[in-house]
């Protein structure tokens, strides 16, 4: 994701920057782009404002190390959103680790050349009162290629670890995002859109909303390492002819830690603009998956070396529910990295991909 998704057992070997490697683990592609503007003006939907994210088990959080976990995705004036949360992030010269709050634009994206300027809070809730405390507002031009947001440093781990915390109670945190104003537009009406939401009274076009009964929650429980579900196992998909291979093209199902599971390959690229090789994960959703029931799953998905030890491993803790099913990556690899004969990832048109799946959690939407 130009933004990572990034668990602390699955690090990438190229030696790249988080930030520049990962071009999203995002739900898979839809065929059909949102017409953003229409959905932002006709939508019938409760007009929600606010998504509450509660997180129990934070220390299970931790103890899991570095790395980005996924909210489920929800609907807000007309698209569809998460947010990422990383509780180690730290500066450049500072030793001191930060909590790391993003929202990300979810599939299916805007049309081409549409942008979707929102202001929007992060926030962290004070538990003694039930009110949000800290808060961090932020404004981002959304579009195809900028779906990312938020607070690199939002609030001092140490802070919300401290014995007399009003964040972090009974190992429980809550988090959330509340949308301030959401228009779109074409990208060379930017301007229009800013004077718009400034000036307009129309709450339908700017997404202001009020009824905050109507806001959107979901409780996350993250299983101690030691109480896990399910330990992770793996499945290799061989392909024995990388370019006999149709966009997309799935793997055989496989059963993995009691779910039923298939990758899905890109070999041009979701966007096929030939530049990169795209790689998700899906679930086989049983039909008796209540829609509002999730599982965290912690994903890695590899390219296998064939010759050497160096695989492309991506990595990333998503939640799997009947409404997002299937999570990967856009930008896995580089194709011109993938054909490199010295890296051995593809060798007479053989290729080996695996998939590494463990069960961390569940969560539940309200």
């Amino acid at each position: 994701m130009g933004n990572s998704c990034v668990a602390g057992s699955g690090r990438p070997n190229q030696g790249q920057s988080q930030e520049g490697i990962y071009q999203k683990l995002i739900e898979s592609p839809s065929p059909v782009a949102q017409t953003t503007s229409e959905a932002l003006q006709t939508t019938s939907e409760p007009r929600q404002t606010t998504f509450k994210w509660r997180i129990d088990g934070f220390s299970s959080l931790l103890d899991k190390g570095e790395g980005w976990t996924y909210s489920r995705v929800f609907h807000i004036r007309g698209l569809n959103w998460y947010l990422k949360l990383n509780p180690r992030v730290t500066k450049d010269g500072d030793k001191e680790e930060y909590v790391s709050l993003k929202l990300e634009m979810a599939q299916p994206y805007v049309a081409s050349g549409t942008v979707v300027e929102a202001s929007f809070k992060f926030l962290i809730y004070d538990q003694s009162c039930g009110n949000d405390h800290e808060q961090h507002q932020v404004s981002h031009n959304f579009q195809r290629t900028s779906k990312t947001s938020g607070t690199s440093c939002m609030i001092p781990l140490t802070t919300l670890k401290e014995k007399s915390s009003i964040f972090l109670v009974n190992n429980c945190c809550v988090f959330g995002v509340e949308f301030i104003s959401v228009a779109a537009a074409k990208s060379n009406d930017v301007e229009f859109i800013r004077v718009a939401a400034a000036k307009s009274n129309d709450e339908e076009f700017i997404g202001v909303a009020a009824a905050k009964s109507n806001d959107v929650s979901e409780t996350l429980f993250v299983e101690k390492i030691s109480n896990t579900f399910s330990d992770p196992q793996v499945y290799n998909w061989n392909i024995d002819d990388f370019f006999e291979l149709k966009s997309p093209s799935n793997s055989p199902e496989f059963e993995l830690c009691e779910h039923k599971w298939f990758i899905t390959i890109y070999p041009y690229g979701c966007k096929n603009d030939g530049n990169y090789l795209s790689l998700f994960l899906g679930m086989k959703v049983p039909g008796t998956l209540h829609e509002n029931s999730g599982s965290l799953i912690e994903v890695s998905i590899s390219i296998k070396s064939q010759e050497t030890a160096k695989h492309r491993k991506l990595s990333g803790r998503c939640q799997f529910s009947k409404n997002s099913s299937r999570w990967g990556f856009d930008r896995f690899i580089s194709l011109e990295d993938f054909k490199d004969p010295s890296n051995g990832y593809l060798v007479k048109a053989k290729c080996c991909i695996e998939a590494q799946v463990g069960v961390i959690g569940s969560s539940e939407m309200e």
